[in-house]
């Protein structure tokens, strides 16, 4: 049974031309869903001296159609307050394609 009960924002990444010639980045949402996360792993690593925690979530959301707006991608992230999880692959976690099962990335500093 899948107890859709966190609130997240899938959002993406775009790099979009400034009037200076440049390009500014940001993330720009693409809408809510509800989804249930469950860790998978976790590992501690250093980035320079600073000390990381890096952990891999399952996080299970509706499923939507292909090619969707609100179906989440590898590289698009999920956002919940002041977390965010980075999508690194998404597939259809039943036959009918009800849920859809992301495997996801979230690192912090220690």
């Amino acid at each position: 049974m899948v107890r859709l009960n966190r609130r997240l924002i899938l959002e993406e990444f775009l790099r979009m031309p400034d009037e200076a010639g440049g390009f500014t980045e940001k993330w720009v949402p693409l809408g809510q869903c509800w989804a249930e996360i469950m860790a998978r792993t976790g590992r501690g690593a250093e980035f320079g001296n600073l000390p990381t925690s890096r952990m891999s979530w399952r996080i299970v959301v509706r499923g939507t159609p292909v090619g969707g707006i609100e179906r989440p991608r590898a590289g698009q992230r999920f956002r919940e307050e002041d977390r965010f999880y980075r999508i690194e692959a998404v597939a259809e976690r039943d036959p009918e394609g009800r849920f859809l099962t992301c495997f996801a990335t979230e690192e912090v500093a220690a």
